[in-house]
Order: structure tokens, then C-alpha cells, then sequence
């Protein structure tokens, strides 16, 4: 490793350049101050190179480019937080101008508060790490600003000099917008509660962090290498990775059968293999799993450099984890479902079915005033869903739904959806599914899914 003066920046031969820029710009300290000009300078490449390479940083996350003051390395955000919003992501939101403490505008908020009340009373809501949203009240812009809080003014009145003066030395923006203090509220809210549903949503990188270290072979190891390994891990499938860390193959048992043992890994290991991103949802790699039969995924970032690996086990336990740790904030679908209710109906001797009831919405209506096509839809997948859940007591994941009759539901009309295996197999199950109203049969549709086992 060499030292280039002027930027406390490491390069390293083996890195290409694009690459030496992102690890430059990680080893700087948070607050520091990054320029294209200077980075293309010390590490002799173009600004055009240097510039791409800092938006991408800027897309990770860990710089961010700030108006009237440039571009600035920040500590990046755990996903684990990231329900809070920060000042800066606040002002862009409601279409705000700063007015002073830009310093401040990288500071997370934990809660919001209308200051809708007398001061004395609006003290008791304000504290360090909140924001007040109030209109052309100055006495309550100090008050915020001296117990640690932001302030975003409403109705597009701009704060005297005094406070934009306090804001700047207490690095606590003033954020101005012209919009009304109720409609400011219901983005803020709304933003936050859609950061609480986003959250439940497990990604591949959640369970590499958690995973150990992916054990890797190299293009010149040989046969012998791959079967020590497996021995000793007791898996049968590997990424093989280059020089810089790149995924250029994989190599399970199938590619070693009938080779000698100083056969080199390059010439038996299978080219340019099915990898997966880290910031895709879980269930995607279930599906992909399932699709292509194999049960270990390499992740990669955009440069295929190798970030880890995840298993069919990682991925199941994953999912199983998600199921029972459910987060607050209601998706389209949970709000669809609520108020449907399960019943258990005897068939015969020992045999059962299972059938869902409830009542349609005016929520759920589409254009023309009945129920829409793809609420149905989306009720006849998630019956689905739960019997086969009941019935084929594994992880499962939507290979296909085929529709075979719909007909126009009436709002408030209540109904029954009863799904009923047509083939529980260990891979692939079939599933009817009916939707009946007081005319009788209303929609039918058929679903085939693909089982995950570990």
C-alpha cells in the first residue's frame, strides 16, 4: 500500500481504479469534504472517473452532496434505523428552503410535533432530536432551537436573521415550506409509516451479515482442493473467485465427478454462475433457488466482488424468522385480509377443509363499482397462501395463478373463498381455489407453488 499526499488516501495495484476511489473515500473521515478534482488528481484519473465513482458512493450511502457546500464522506445508516428520517430527507420532502443550520441537516429526528398550543404547554412535546412544525411564530422557533429541536416553518414565512443565526451556531436547520401544517404532517407521517412496512421486508444482506464468512475456492486450486474442502465443511458447493475477489465461477460435486486431482478448478468449474444482489428481497432468493434446483447463492455487488454467500437453510430460516416477527404498518394486502376469518369444515371421515370468509370493502371497489379484479386476485392468492401453509407444512413460493372465471362482486356483499389441494407433491403442490357469494360461484382461479426444503 502507498500513501498519495494530500488526501490521506491508500491505493492498492491490485484494485482497479474505479474501485480505488470507493476505498478512498471510505478510509476519510465523516464530515470530510470530497472534491472530483481532487480525487482525479491524486490518483490520476479522470474527472469523468472520479465523478462516477462518487455518485455511486453517494448511492451506498456514505457521502452526500449538500447545497451551497459540496460534497461531503457521511456515516452511513443501518438498515436497522432506518425508519428515522433526517432533517435533509424532512426538507426535500415538503419542498422546504433551509433558512439556517445546514450543519444539521445529516441529524436524524426521532418524533415530530405541531405546535398548534400555547408555548408553555408545547414545551412538555419538545425535546433534543425532534422537530416542531409551526407557522410565523418566533418565540416558539427559539424555544425549539434551545431544547435541541429542528423547526419547520409552515405557510412560507421566512425567520428573521436573529434565528437563522441561532440555528447556524446550534447546527439545527430552520426548514421553510410553503405548504399548510396539516399537509406537512400527513408526508411526515406518512413517510415514517412507510419506512415501518419497508423495514419488515428482510433482504439478502441482512442474512449475510448474520452468515459466516463464504468459504471460496481459487482458480488454481485443484480437485483435490475441492474435496478437502468439502470433507472438512461438510458443503458441496463453492464460489470460485479472482484475484480481486470477483466471482468468476462456482464448483460443486457434479464438476468434479471423473477428475483427476491435480485437475485445476479454471478448467472444471461452471462459468459465469447465477449470483444474486444484496439488496434483493429474501423471497426472490427462494425463488431463484427453487427455479434453478440449487441450494447455495454467491452475493455480489454491481462489480461481482464476492459480499458472501446464502444458503437454502439461511434463506428458509430467514423467512420463518419474518413470518413470526411481524413490524407495525399495514401493507395493501394486510388491509385487504383483514376481517377474514378461518373455518374449519368437516368433509368426511378425517378430512377437512379449510375455508376463509369475510365481507368486500368499499376500499377494495374498482372503477366500475364492484370488487376489483385484482383485489380478487390478491384474496384468492393469500387463501392460498394459508392453506398450503396448513396442508404442506413447508416454505413455499408462487410458481404460477390461472384464472378460469370471474364475474362482477357487489361491495359489501360478504364471501367465501375455500381453496383445496388438487396435488400436494414434495416439490410442487396445485391448489383451486373458489370465491362464492350469495349468487353462488363468483371467481375460480388455479396456483401452483414450489416447495423450499432445506
Amino acid at each position: 500500500m502507498t500513501k498519495n499526499g494530500g488526501t490521506g488516501i491508500d491505493s492498492d495495484a491490485a484494485l482497479t481504479k474505479h474501485e480505488q476511489i470507493l476505498a478512498a473515500i471510505e478510509q476519510l473521515e465523516v464530515g470530510s469534504k470530497i472534491s472530483v478534482r481532487a480525487i482525479a488528481k491524486s490518483l490520476g484519473v479522470s474527472e469523468g472517473t472520479a465523478y462516477k465513482a462518487i455518485k455511486e458512493a453517494e448511492a451506498s450511502g456514505i457521502v452526500s452532496t449538500r447545497e451551497r457546500i459540496g460534497t461531503v464522506r457521511i456515516e452511513k445508516r443501518s438498515r436497522g434505523n432506518s425508519i428515522q428520517l433526517t432533517f435533509r430527507e424532512v426538507a426535500e420532502m415538503v419542498e422546504g428552503r433551509v433558512h439556517g443550520g445546514e450543519n444539521g441537516l445529516d441529524k436524524t429526528l426521532n418524533k415530530f410535533a405541531i405546535g398548534a398550543m400555547e408555548l408553555d404547554a408545547m414545551l412538555r412535546y419538545i425535546d433534543e432530536g425532534s422537530l416542531l412544525i409551526v407557522g410565523n411564530r418566533e418565540n416558539a422557533h427559539r424555544v425549539a432551537l434551545e431544547q435541541g429541536a429542528g423547526v419547520l416553518v409552515t405557510g412560507g414565512f421566512a425567520p428573521g436573521e436573529e434565528m437563522k443565526r441561532l440555528a447556524d451556531e446550534l447546527e439545527l436547520p430552520i426548514i421553510v415550506s410553503r405548504y399548510d401544517t396539516f399537509t406537512v404532517a400527513s408526508m411526515i407521517n406518512r413517510a415514517m409509516y412507510d419506512r415501518l412496512i419497508k423495514r419488515k421486508i428482510m433482504l439478502v444482506e441482512d442474512i449475510v451479515a448474520m452468515s459466516k464468512p463464504a468459504q471460496v475456492l481459487r482458480p488454481t486450486d485443484t480437485a483435490a482442493d475441492y474435496h478437502r474442502l468439502a470433507s472438512d465443511s461438510g458443503i458441496f458447493r463453492f464460489p470460485v473467485i479472482d484475484e480481486r475477489g470477483r466471482v468468476i465461477g462456482m464448483m460443486a460435486s457434479k464438476d468434479a465427478v471423473g477428475s483427476s486431482d491435480d485437475q485445476t478448478v479454471d478448467k472444471l468449474m461452471t462459468r459465469h454462475p447465477i449470483t444474486i444482489a444484496p439488496n434483493i428481497a429474501v423471497i426472490s432468493a427462494a425463488h431463484t433457488m427453487a427455479n434453478e434446483g440449487i441450494d447455495l447463492l454467491p452475493v455480489v455487488d454491481r462489480h461481482r466482488k464476492l459480499l458472501g454467500v446464502v444458503s437454502r437453510k439461511d434463506v428458509l430460516d430467514a423467512m420463518r424468522y419474518a413470518g413470526k416477527h411481524r413490524e407495525t404498518g399495514q401493507t395493501f394486502d394486510d388491509l385487504m385480509w383483514e376481517g377474514f376469518v378461518q373455518e374449519e369444515v368437516e368433509e368426511g371421515v378425517d378430512q377437512y377443509e379449510y375455508r376463509y370468509t369475510g365481507k368486500i370493502m368499499p376500499q377494495m371497489s374498482g372503477p366500475l363499482g364492484t370488487v376489483s379484479e385484482g383485489v380478487l386476485s390478491a384474496l384468492m392468492i393469500e387463501a392460498a397462501r394459508r392453506f398450503v401453509r396448513i396442508v404442506g407444512k413447508h416454505d413455499y413460493v408462487i410458481e404460477s395463478l390461472t384464472t378460469y372465471f370471474m364475474r362482477p362482486v357487489q361491495i359489501d356483499s360478504d364471501i367465501s373463498i375455500t381453496p383445496r389441494a388438487l396435488e400436494i407433491g414434495r416439490k410442487l403442490s396445485k391448489v383451486e381455489v373458489e370465491v362464492a357469494d350469495s349468487r353462488g360461484l363468483a371467481a375460480k382461479a388455479m396456483l401452483t407453488v414450489q416447495t423450499i426444503e432445506p
